[in-house]
């Protein structure tokens, strides 16, 4: 087994096989999964904001869905891969807090999850698998020898994807 890459909030990376991925503790965040089956190269980005902030031009691109994907594509392709061959594996987007969902920041893990669906579907991504949403956190491990995504949570064990 290939040592573990961690991926930190508002971080991403891509790696042709053999690595493997990790980022912990999504609660409203969303981690998301690309593959290049042929080429096998992959990549995990863990995602903290729907959208980049137009005003404020110093902000981290990964942090955000539709600043964060584009680059991962762009890295991907850069390795080789081809875009019509990119698949997705979504997790996490959950609402951490019992708090009103029209209230100043509301339900952020659904509004993440709607965003990074939005972006992908721009850039033409097929999403395969996904784990989002209830009110759970989730630690997601990604595998770009075979594309596989395994989600651990407290509550609800393991599921591989």
């Amino acid at each position: 087994m290939n040592e573990l890459i961690t991926i930190g909030i508002s971080d991403m990376k891509v790696l042709p096989s053999p690595a493997a991925f990790a980022t912990y503790a999504l609660g409203s965040c969303v981690g998301v999964c690309l593959y290049d089956a042929a080429c096998k190269v992959g990549g995990l980005g863990h995602i903290m904001l729907p959208y980049f902030p137009k005003e404020n031009p110093n902000e981290k691109i990964h942090r955000y869905a539709d600043t964060c994907l584009p680059e991962m594509i762009k890295a991907m392709e850069y390795m080789g891969c081809c875009r019509s061959r990119i698949t997705a594996k979504i997790a996490g987007g959950a609402k951490m807090f019992n708090v009103a969902d029209d209230c100043g920041f509301g339900n952020i893990g659904a509004r993440n999850v709607a965003a990074v669906k939005e972006t992908l579907q721009k850039l033409k991504v097929r999403i395969i698998a996904e784990d989002t949403g209830l009110n759970y956190g989730r630690t997601v491990y990604f595998y770009t020898e075979d594309g596989r995504m395994v989600v651990k949570s407290c509550t609800m064990g393991v599921k591989t994807f």
